[in-house]
C-alpha cells in the first residue's frame, strides 16, 4: 500500500514542508493525515504522490486541488486520470475521511442505462487494470463511496454504483453503500448525514465488475436488495469485511474469510456458480424469522467454522427445495452456539466434512494454529497468493505429509440428470475434479455408488479410474423408477446424477370397443371405451370440446386431463346449452406414449334441461381447464392470452401464456403465468346482471409481501368487462416505493386499455400466501375485501399498512359482464382457486 523511507529523508522532507503541512486538517482528529503536495504521512509512513498514487480529500477545495494534478476531490474527477496498473505497482487512490458521491443524490433526472440494449444504469464506469482504493482510516465507516438510487427510485433498472472493469481491483478500509433504503450515517461529520430516498426496499446495487484477482479487506459493503459486492469478478477474495444485504445480494464467486454479515431477509445469494461461495470463520447475524436459506435458485457452497446468531432461527436450508444433484459442504456450523446440519430435512444434499481429508482444502491445523487455505482455494492456474501464505501451506503439506495444495472442492457429473429407456438407452457420465474458481484439478480415483434398491434398475460399467460410467437401464417392472448415483473420491468429494429409468416402451393400446359418450341423470357425460389384454394404469389424454354440429365441426377445447388421469367426466353447465359436445381420447398407459386421438360427438345438442348445475355459481382450480391461448372473446368461454404481445417476439407469443404447475418456492399447484405478464377473461352467457361476485384464492411468489418483482408493477382483477377493449373496472394490487414487504391496492376504471384509479390507495400487507380476494358488485356499489389467511406480524409493519382491507365506492355499471385478470408482475402469482357467483349468469365449466 505504501512507500516506506529512511528516517533521514522522512525528517528532511517533514522540516522542508511543514508549513504546507500545518495548515491541512484531516476530519478524523484521532487518526489524522500529514499532507503536503506531493507526499502524505498516515501512520508513519509516507506516500510520494504521482501518476500512480491519487490523494482524495472531500474537505479540500476546488482552488485547493487545482494544479496539482495528483490532489482531487472527488473520486468521479480522480478516476478521469488514472492510468492502469500492475500486481506489483496498482494505481492507488488514497481517500481521506469523507462522504464522496459517485452519483449526485440532488439531481432529480432519473438515471437510465446508457444503450437501449443495456438493463443496468451505472454511477461510474471505470476501465483498469490494478486499481486499488485506499482508504486513509482503520474505520471502515470514516471513509464512504456513496449512492442512493434503485429500481423505479431514481432509476430506471437495477441502478449500480460502479462497473470496473479490469484485473485486481480492490479496496481497504473504506464502505461502499447505496442508501436507497437505508440512512447514511456519519458520526465524523453529521452535516454529511442523508435519509433514505425510501422505505420501500428495491434493487440498489453497488459493484458489478469484468475481472480476475478481485481483493476487499476490512471493507463495508451496505445495501438492501441485490447488495452486489464485486459480483462477476472471476476470484472474489473478502478478507474481514461486513456486508448488510436482504435478497439476491452477495458475489457467487467469493472466499469469505473472517467477515461479518447482516442479513436482513432469507436469501442472501441469487445463485452461486461453478465451484460457488466459501465461507471461513465468518458471523452472521439473521434478523429474519424462520428458516434462514442460502439461495434461491440453487449453486454450491462451503460453510467453514462460520457462526450464525438470530433467535427467530428455526433452521438453516441450503435454498427452499435443494436439488440432489447439487453436494454442499459444512464444517462446524453453529446456530445460536449450538451445532447445525444445514438442510437436515434433506441430508443427502449436505456433506459433513468432519473426519475428512478433504476438509484441509479449506483449513489445517499447523504448530497449534488454525490456517484459512487461501493459497489453496485462490492459487489458479496462475498461483495467486492473495494473503501469502505459499511457503507456510508447502512447509506444513512437507511436515503434515498431507495435500494441502491443488486440492479440488468439486467433484461434477456430466450429464447429472437424464431419462433412460429399458432396452433402448444408455448414457456415458463422466466425473470431472474442480478446484475453486472451476479450474480443472487432477484426477483422482473415483467410486460410483448405488443403494441396493436402485441396483436393480441400472448396471455400471465404470472406467479410466472411476473418470467414467457406462450407465445401462435395466428396469423391467412396469413403472418409471428415479435412482441417484453418487460418485465419490476417498478425501470426501461426492457429486450426485439423478436419473429416471423406464421401463422399455410399449405400443399404445388399442380400443376394444368404439369410444361413446354416456348421459348420467345427474347432468354428467361420461366417456366409455376400453382397451384390448390391458393390464396397466390408464394415463388416456382425454379431451372435451365444444363443436357447432355432430360432424365436430368448429371444434373448442374446454377440458383436458392432467397429471397423468384421464378426464372421463364432464360435468355439464349452461355454457353448453346448444352445443354438441364431442370427446377425444389418445390412448396411453404408464409404458407408453399416447397414440392416435379417437373422437366421438354426441348426436344431439345439449339442451338446458340436461343441466343440473347452479348456472349462478362457477368454481374452478384450473386442473382440467384447457390453457391454450386463445384471444377470442366467446360467451361461456375463458380466454387466455399475452398481457401486450408488442413487447414479445413471436416465438415468445406462441408460447402458452398462462400453465398449470408448481411454483419454485412452496410446494403448491395451481394457475401461474408464462413470464412476466398474461391476461385471462371469462365471459358469460348472459350480458347484464344484478349481482357478482368474485372470490379468488392466490399464492404469490414474492414471501415478504410485496407481491411483484419491482415497484409499479402490478395485478388488476377486473369484472364489469370487455376484454376487446378492455373497458371496465378492477381491483388493482401494485407495488410501490413505499414499503417492500406490502403493496398499494385500489380501485381502477379501464377506459380502451388505460386505466385510471377511482379511489386512493390502501397499503396492505395481506399480499401474503394464502391470500384471500372478494370482488363484489351489487347494482351501483363496488366492494372489496383481502385479506392473507396467514399469520400476520403486526410489529413488521407501520400504523399505514394494514393486514385486512375493505373498500367500496360507487360506480356506473358498464353493459359487460367479463371477468379475470390483467398480470403484469414480473414474479408470478398462482391462482389456486377462482370463484364467480352472479345472479342470471350462466356460467361453464368447473
Amino acid at each position: 500500500m505504501k512507500k516506506k523511507y529512511s528516517l533521514f529523508i522522512l525528517f528532511f522532507t517533514f522540516i522542508f514542508s511543514y508549513s504546507q503541512i500545518k495548515k491541512y486538517k484531516s476530519l478524523d482528529k484521532s487518526d489524522p493525515i500529514a499532507f503536503n503536495d506531493n507526499y502524505l504521512i498516515y501512520q508513519n509512513d509516507t506516500i510520494i504522490l504521482g501518476p500512480k498514487a491519487f490523494f482524495i480529500d472531500g474537505q479540500l477545495s476546488d482552488k485547493e486541488v487545482s494544479g496539482n494534478p495528483f490532489v482531487f476531490n472527488s473520486v468521479n474527477e480522480a478516476v478521469k486520470h488514472i492510468i492502469n496498473g500492475t500486481e506489483k505497482e496498482p494505481m492507488v487512490l488514497y481517500i481521506a475521511p469523507y462522504v464522496y458521491w459517485i452519483d449526485n443524490p440532488d439531481d432529480p433526472a432519473i438515471r437510465e442505462p446508457k444503450e437501449l440494449n443495456e438493463t443496468i444504469p451505472y454511477g461510474l464506469e471505470i476501465k483498469c487494470e490494478w486499481l486499488k482504493f485506499q482508504g486513509l482510516t482503520t474505520r471502515p465507516e470514516n471513509v464512504v463511496l456513496a449512492c442512493n438510487r434503485g429500481q423505479t427510485i431514481g432509476a430506471k433498472g437495477n441502478f449500480t454504483m460502479f462497473h470496473f472493469d479490469g484485473d485486481g481491483t480492490s479496496s481497504e478500509n473504506l464502505t461502499f453503500g447505496n442508501y436507497c433504503n437505508i440512512d447514511l450515517v456519519f458520526p465524523l461529520k453529521p452535516s454529511l448525514n442523508r435519509e433514505k430516498r425510501a422505505t420501500a426496499i428495491v434493487q440498489a446495487q453497488l459493484i458489478i465488475c469484468n475481472g480476475d484477482k478481485i481483493v476487499a479487506r476490512n471493507t463495508h459493503f451496505i445495501s438492501r436488495l441485490n447488495l452486489c459486492p464485486f459480483v462477476g469478478g472471476k476470484r472474489v477474495f473478502f478478507d474481514q469485511c461486513h456486508f448488510e444485504s436482504t435478497d439476491d445480494a452477495l458475489a457467487g464467486t467469493a472466499v469469505y474469510k473472517n467477515c461479518t454479515f447482516d442479513f436482513y431477509s432469507s436469501k442472501p445469494f441469487y445463485r452461486t456458480t461453478g465451484t460457488g461461495a466459501v465461507f471461513l470463520n465468518s458471523d452472521i447475524q439473521v434478523f429474519t424469522q424462520g428458516t434462514q436459506y442460502f439461495t434461491k435458485a440453487n449453486g454450491q457452497l462451503s460453510v467453514i467454522d462460520t457462526r450464525f446468531n438470530g433467535g427467530a432461527i428455526s433452521s438453516l436450508e441450503w435454498r427452499d427445495d435443494p436439488p440432489l444433484t447439487t453436494k454442499n459442504y459444512q464444517y462446524q456450523v453453529l446456530v445460536n452456539e449450538n451445532s447445525e446440519q444445514i438442510s437436515k430435512n434433506k441430508p443427502s444434499t449436505t456433506v459433513d466434512l468432519t473426519n475428512k481429508n478433504l476438509l484441509n482444502a479449506y483449513r489445517f491445523e499447523y504448530k497449534g494454529d488454525v490456517i484459512y487455505n487461501t493459497y489453496n482455494l485462490l492459487s489458479g492456474a496462475d498461483d495467486w497468493d492473495p494473503e501469502g501464505l505459499k511457503s507456510l501451506v508447502i512447509e506444513a503439506e512437507k511436515t503434515l505429509g498431507e495435500p494441502l495444495t491443488k486440492i479440488p472442492i468439486q467433484l461434477k457429473i456430466t450429464p447429472n440428470t437424464s431419462i433412460l429407456e429399458t432396452g433402448k438407452d444408455s448414457l456415458l457420465a463422466n466425473a470431472s475434479l474442480f478446484r475453486f474458481s472451476n479450474i480443472e484439478a487432477d484426477k483422482e480415483a473415483i467410486s460410483w455408488n448405488l443403494s441396493k434398491e436402485d441396483q436393480k434398475y441400472v448396471r455400471l460399467q465404470v472406467t479410466n479410474n472411476g473418470e467414467k460410467c457406462t450407465i445401462i437401464p435395466i428396469n423391467f417392472s412396469n413403472f418409471s423408477k428415479q435412482i441417484v448415483l453418487t460418485a465419490k473420491t476417498v478425501s470426501g468429494l461426492e457429486g450426485t446424477c439423478v436419473l429416471e429409468i423406464l421401463p422399455s416402451k410399449l405400443e399404445p393400446p388399442l380400443f376394444k370397443k368404439q369410444v361413446l359418450i354416456k348421459k348420467i341423470d345427474t347432468g354428467l357425460l361420461r366417456v366409455n371405451y376400453t382397451y384390448k389384454d390391458f393390464n396397466f394404469d390408464d394415463q388416456s389424454l382425454i379431451t372435451w370440446y365444444r363443436c357447432q354440429d355432430k360432424k365436430g365441426l368448429n371444434p373448442m377445447k374446454v377440458a383436458v386431463s392432467r397429471l397423468n388421469e384421464p378426464l372421463k367426466d364432464y360435468v355439464l353447465t349452461a355454457a353448453d346449452v346448444g352445443y354438441f359436445i364431442m370427446v377425444g381420447v389418445a390412448p396411453k398407459h404408464q409404458r407408453s406414449d399416447a397414440g392416435k386421438e379417437t373422437r366421438f360427438v354426441l348426436p344431439s345438442a345439449i339442451k338446458a334441461k340436461d343441466i343440473h348445475t347452479n348456472p349462478n355459481v362457477l368454481s374452478t382450480n384450473f386442473k382440467n381447464i384447457s390453457l391454450e391461448n386463445q384471444s377470442k372473446i366467446i360467451p361461456g368461454f375463458w380466454s387466455f392470452t399475452h398481457f401486450d404481445t408488442s413487447e414479445f417476439t413471436p416465438e415468445m407469443t406462441a408460447k402458452n401464456a398462462w400453465i398449470y404447475g408448481k411454483q419454485d418456492v412452496r410446494d403448491e399447484i395451481g394457475l401461474l403465468q408464462n413470464g412476466r405478464t398474461a391476461s385471462m377473461s371469462f365471459t358469460p352467457v348472459q350480458t347484464s346482471f344484478e349481482k357478482m361476485k368474485l372470490t379468488l384464492l392466490i399464492s404469490p411468489f414474492k414471501t415478504a409481501g410485496q407481491g411483484f418483482s419491482v415497484a409499479h408493477l402490478y395485478m388488476d382483477v377486473v369484472l364489469n368487462f370487455d376484454p376487446k377493449t378492455k373497458t371496465g373496472y378492477g381491483l388493482r394490487f401494485i407495488r410501490t416505493t413505499k414499503f417492500g414487504n406490502a403493496v398499494d391496492c385500489y380501485f381502477v376504471k379501464y377506459e380502451n386499455n388505460i386505466a385510471t384509479a377511482i379511489t386512493k390507495p390502501v397499503t396492505t400487507s395481506s399480499f401474503r400466501s394464502p391470500c384471500q380476494i372478494i370482488l363484489e358488485m351489487v347494482g351501483t356499489k363496488l366492494h372489496a375485501q383481502v385479506k392473507s389467511l396467514s399469520d400476520y406480524n403486526k410489529e413488521q409493519y407501520p400504523e399505514e399498512v394494514v393486514n385486512e382491507i375493505n373498500i367500496g365506492t360507487t360506480v356506473n355499471p358498464l353493459l359487460y359482464s367479463s371477468v379475470g385478470i390483467e398480470y403484469n408482475g414480473g414474479s408470478t402469482t398462482m391462482i389456486k382457486k377462482f370463484t364467480i357467483e352472479a345472479k342470471g349468469i350462466n356460467l361453464p365449466i368447473k
